[in-house]
C-alpha cells in the first residue's frame, strides 16, 4: 500500500521536523532515487513558470498601453469640455452684448399684426 503522504511516483511529503504543527506552511520534500524522472518534472515546471512569466510580461505591457490610451483620451475630453465652455461664454457675452433683440422683433412683429388686423377690419366693416 502506498504512504499516505505519497504525491507522486518518487515524491513523499512530511510536516516540518521543528513545532510539530500541521498549521505550517512549510513542507519538506523526500526524493525517492528509484525514480530517476524528476529531471523531466524539473524541466517541465521551468517551461511552465518561464510561460507564465511571459504571458505576465504581455498583461503588463497590454495594461501600460491601455494606461495610456486612456490618459490620452482623459486629456481629449478635458480640452473638448474647456471649448465648450469658452464657447458657452462667448455666446452668453454675444447676447448681452446684442441685448436680446430678437424678442423685441418678435413683440413688434406681434404688435403690427394685430394692428393690421385691427384696422383691415374697421376698413371692412364699413
Amino acid at each position: 500500500m502506498a504512504a499516505p503522504n505519497r504525491s507522486r511516483a518518487g515524491l513523499s511529503t512530511r510536516p516540518a521536523a521543528y513545532g510539530g504543527s500541521s498549521s505550517s506552511n512549510e513542507i519538506q520534500l523526500r526524493i525517492d532515487p528509484m525514480h530517476s524522472d524528476l529531471d523531466e518534472e524539473v524541466s517541465g515546471l521551468y517551461k511552465q513558470v518561464r510561460r507564465l512569466r511571459d504571458v505576465a510580461q504581455e498583461i503588463e505591457v497590454e495594461a501600460k498601453f491601455q494606461n495610456d490610451f486612456l490618459s490620452q483620451l482623459q486629456m481629449t475630453l478635458i480640452k473638448a469640455q474647456a471649448g465648450v465652455k469658452n464657447n458657452m461664454r462667448k455666446l452668453g457675452m454675444s447676447d448681452i452684448r446684442n441685448g436680446s433683440s430678437h424678442v423685441m422683433h418678435v413683440v413688434l412683429f406681434g404688435l403690427l399684426l394685430f394692428f393690421g388686423v385691427y384696422f383691415l377690419s374697421k376698413v371692412f366693416r364699413r
